[in-house]
């Protein structure tokens, strides 16, 4: 599965190159036996993860209006312990928060050390519609790159394993999305005329997107285009990704672990040797 990724500061970015379509050659029913096993993968790597409290997860979902930031959550999470898992949505700021720092509101749902943070839109926000829309002056949003960059920088030294995924949809597709909610009374409370005129500003967004993940991009966070025109596929890269970002630390998490139940055997044969 060819996924663009990138994990530099400064790449060129061009959304308009990089296809929204599943491969040609993978079926849906391949891809959904690949994702139910991934999701299997993912429950035992969370398990790990949650015992270890090594390492914290950060995704982090970008994308367009209809591009299934509710979907990936619904279908990848629904693989995870919820026990372990916490999903943060981030609208318009409250009055207090616009009292603070456009990132005191994120770093109040970083993940602790053993759980998943599954952010619905982020920070990211705050380089992409204050930008489109003029909501700030041009000079404070673009000091906001570097400051997400420390912020990101700061989560990883502290153990978070971060993933940026940006879901990439298509003008046509979107737009069968939206008129797709209006003929079903069921996602009738989804509409918004809002996101019809979001799409006045696509090309706006383009550019915002494109430089955002250029300018953010790094080896410890790196940004992953999803292609989204197809929910299975969707779905897919997403577990995915996430599966091949933690499994390398599956050997150190357990050894952590048989490390902690031999002591613990150990301070169970020594109450029970007093015991008697």
């Amino acid at each position: 599965m060819s996924v663009t990724t990138f994990e530099k500061p400064g790449a060129k970015v061009r959304l308009d190159d990089i296809s929204e379509k599943p491969p040609k050659k993978l079926t849906e029913e391949e891809a959904r036996k690949e994702f139910d096993k991934l999701g299997e993968e993912l429950f035992d790597l969370q398990d790990l993860l949650w015992g270890a409290r090594q390492h914290s997860v950060l995704v982090i979902l970008q994308g367009r209006d209809s591009a299934g930031k509710d979907g990936a959550v619904k279908h990848v999470a629904g693989f995870l312990n919820p026990r372990g898992v916490h999903v943060t949505s981030f609208g318009a700021p409250t009055p207090e928060e616009l009292e603070h720092d456009f990132l005191w509101r994120i770093h109040r749902h970083a993940p602790r050390k053993g759980e998943f943070g599954i952010f619905n839109r982020s920070h990211y926000e705050d380089v992409l519609v204050v930008r489109v829309h003029d909501l700030v002056p041009k000079s404070l949003w673009k000091e906001r790159y570097d400051h997400i960059r420390d912020f990101e920088e700061l989560l990883a030294e502290h153990g978070t394993i971060i993933l940026k995924f940006f879901l990439h949809i298509s003008h046509d597709e979107q737009k069968k999305r939206l008129l797709k909610r209006e003929e079903d009374a069921r996602k009738s409370w989804k509409l918004n005329a809002g996101d019809w005129e979001d799409r006045e500003h696509w090309d706006d967004y383009t550019e915002a997107y494109e430089e955002a993940i250029s300018r953010t991009a790094s080896k410890h966070a790196p940004w992953i285009i999803v292609p989204s025109d197809t929910k299975w596929y969707r779905n897919l890269v997403v577990a995915r990704s996430i599966a091949e970002a933690l499994r390398p630390h599956r050997r150190d998490w357990q050894k952590h672990l048989d490390a902690v139940g031999e002591a613990k055997k150990a301070e169970l044969a020594s109450y029970r040797k007093k015991k008697k």
